[in-house]
């Protein structure tokens, strides 16, 4: 494993220009094997006027700690250059965020100084094509205090016979707890404080060219909105699947269906009920 090393976090504007080139520049046909590569930023604090802008357009409270999640978005300017640096074997326009998990184990300061670190995972079969992760690790000296895995889909032609089969569970018997009218704006104001500004998120002349009617909110924004709604516990697991888009501007019901450990939660659309993101928060 190949270690690089940065005394900040890389700007994820920088590796934009590189995105393009991909779509000029193909990538080579063949076995597709990720890098063994580790990208770390030794040490560093959050910006508490960024974080304060961040839980503002999430739902978050500002209340002195660090949502977990904040950390994983951080995370993606170290993806976007692993992907632009290294030998990554897919195109990186076109790839599709499915899932998304994070774990806390206790809550982080917003004065605590980090170690934020990201690594390649393995590819996997999926039915639409092949999948592989990102696995981010934070710590506060030598205590992992978040831990996350960020799943995406190229799709392509594979051996779908080789995919593993998810099991069925019964349906969470969930109930509506608010519904929720996402702006039109919400992609650029998340994309501000994100640096994720794909084209399909900021608006819908953009979105039209690569084939949504409209923009799509962002699942990283999806997923922070429901666990910002929810009362988390200081260590939890929170496990995401992201369904289908979310047009902007939308109207959508968010339920959950609460256990003794375990909250799941669903985003749908309030006329179709067609889902948009469902997941589940388990307490440590």
């Amino acid at each position: 494993m190949n270690t690089r090393h940065f005394s900040q976090l890389p700007k994820p504007y920088v590796a934009y220009a590189k995105v393009v080139q991909g779509l000029i520049i193909k990538k080579p046909k063949g076995e597709k094997v990720l890098p063994q590569v580790e990208y770390v930023v030794d040490s560093f604090q959050v910006d508490q006027s960024h974080l304060k802008a961040y839980n503002e357009v999430c739902g978050f409270k500002n209340n002195g700690y660090i949502p977990a999640i904040y950390l994983a978005v951080l995370s993606q300017s170290l993806q976007m250059h692993m992907m632009t640096t290294e030998a990554f074997p897919f195109a990186i326009l076109g790839l599709v965020h499915i899932r998304n998990q994070i774990k806390q184990t206790r809550k982080i300061g917003v004065n605590e100084k980090l170690t934020l670190s990201c690594a390649f995972g393995e590819v996997k079969p999926h039915d639409k094509g092949l999948q592989f992760d990102f696995i981010t690790t934070a710590k506060v000296g030598n205590e992992v205090i978040m831990e996350g895995l960020t799943t995406y889909l190229s799709r392509q032609k594979t051996d779908a016979t080789t995919t593993e089969k998810a099991k069925e569970n019964p349906a969470p018997d969930y109930q509506v707890q608010a519904v929720w009218n996402v702006a039109e704006n919400t992609g650029r104001r998340y994309a501000k404080v994100s640096g994720d500004f794909n084209l399909i998120h900021v608006h819908a002349l953009t979105a039209k060219a690569f084939g949504f009617k409209q923009a799509i909110a962002h699942g990283m924004w999806s997923k922070a909105r429901a666990l910002a709604s929810l009362t988390l516990p200081d260590a939890y697991e929170a496990d995401v699947y992201f369904k289908l888009p979310m047009f902007l501007p939308s109207t959508v019901e968010f339920l959950t269906a609460q256990q003794t450990q375990t909250t799941d939660f669903l985003i749908r659309n309030e006329k179709s009920h067609k889902p948009h993101v469902a997941g589940i928060v388990k307490t440590q």
